[in-house]
């Protein structure tokens, strides 16, 4: 990202200092391609990291997978979830690998610590260590592996770049952003499989079609259908508890899906209607470009002005949000020293 194409977006001041500042980009675009607003460059070009799952799981959903796979709303969920890896995600995703016949030695995703400290303290405590299938990301590779068994296509190495499936999903997502898959720069994300870098712009487009396939064939409106509800009624699934993008879509009752991604990363959906009466389908991107440790200091204070912004969160959800809003600073003894708010 070049500091040409940033702005600040959250400060935090110590007395009447302003201490830190924390420089990115945002956008949001409706579903015809307009701009509602901008902070910093539209057009700055970066990884959407995890918030590109919705995108990589589009394609299976498209042809058929959770039907043919018997798949429910909760797994359709975890598919496009990084989840805490608490014991009830494990069980969710070892129910998807046993209707599509893969198990838990297939994912290529490597192991780590649950993002749940409960769940870290009770394995720990159980004398167990993490498996893959504790990883965030196991939901998306048993769904990138149940595509592959959907078209008979080799698992054992599914996540190559120029595996079929995931040429499949550049495809896809380019189309769904309104690129060119040569357009897309595609690089390799954390979890070993690929991840895709197009501007801000672009990507909340294909944010805001999810809620609006109107333009979209029929199958692929019926799977961002799918995505959409699914997500969005089942945030426990995406996140865990007390993530952010759980608890705003709980509160968000149907009409928001939140997908946050590693390095700062936030993209946001709305549905037509949520930000007016007649509100298009609205995607929100930004990028708090120091990488903002996922988002706990300053992208979450981000994504709930923006939200306040659009007129998408009443008095009372943003009260249920007042954890991740702007907020006063304190030491260790619970003095007030400063503040944390947004700046764009």
């Amino acid at each position: 990202m070049k500091a040409e194409n940033l702005t600040p977006l959250v400060e935090v001041t110590r007395g009447h200092i302003v201490e830190s500042i924390h420089f990115g980009a945002l956008v949001a675009v409706d579903s015809s391609g307009q701009i509602l607003f901008k902070s910093g460059d539209p057009k700055t070009v970066t990884f959407l990291r995890s918030s590109a799952k919705p995108f990589q799981a589009l394609p299976f959903f498209e042809q058929g997978g959770a039907e043919i796979f018997g798949l429910s709303e909760r797994e359709v969920a975890l598919i496009c979830a990084s989840h805490s890896g608490t014991d009830e995600h494990v069980q969710v995703v070892q129910g998807i690998q046993q209707k599509v016949g893969i198990s838990e030695s297939n994912l290529l995703c490597g192991c780590h610590p649950p993002m749940d400290l409960a769940t870290v303290r009770q394995l720990w405590m159980r004398g167990e260590e993490p498996t893959p299938n504790r990883h965030n990301c196991s939901g998306k590779h048993s769904g990138m592996l149940a595509h592959a068994v959907l078209r008979a296509l080799p698992v054992e190495d599914y996540i190559n770049p120029q595996h079929p499936i995931q040429q499949t999903i550049l495809k896809t997502f380019a189309e769904m952003c309104g690129l060119k898959s040569e357009e897309v720069i595609v690089g390799i994300d954390g979890c070993s499989a690929p991840n895709f870098a197009v501007p801000l712009y672009n990507a909340a487009l294909g944010y805001a079609r999810l809620f609006d396939p109107g333009q979209l064939s029929a199958k692929r409106g019926e799977a961002c259908q799918l995505i959409t509800r699914s997500m969005s009624g089942n945030g426990f699934m995406v996140g865990g508890p007390g993530r952010f993008d759980t608890m705003l879509m709980q509160i968000g009752k149907g009409k928001i899906v939140s997908k946050g991604g590693a390095e700062g990363y936030q993209g946001l959906a709305l549905a037509p209607g949520t930000a007016g009466a007649n509100s298009k389908a609205i995607g929100i991107i930004f990028k708090v470009s120091d990488g903002d440790a996922d988002g706990t200091r300053a992208g979450h204070a981000v994504a709930v002005e923006i939200l306040r912004r659009l007129g998408a969160l009443s008095e009372d959800q943003l009260t249920q949000l007042a954890d991740f809003d702007s907020h006063l600073v304190y030491n260790w003894r619970k003095l007030t020293v400063g503040e944390l708010r947004t700046c764009f």
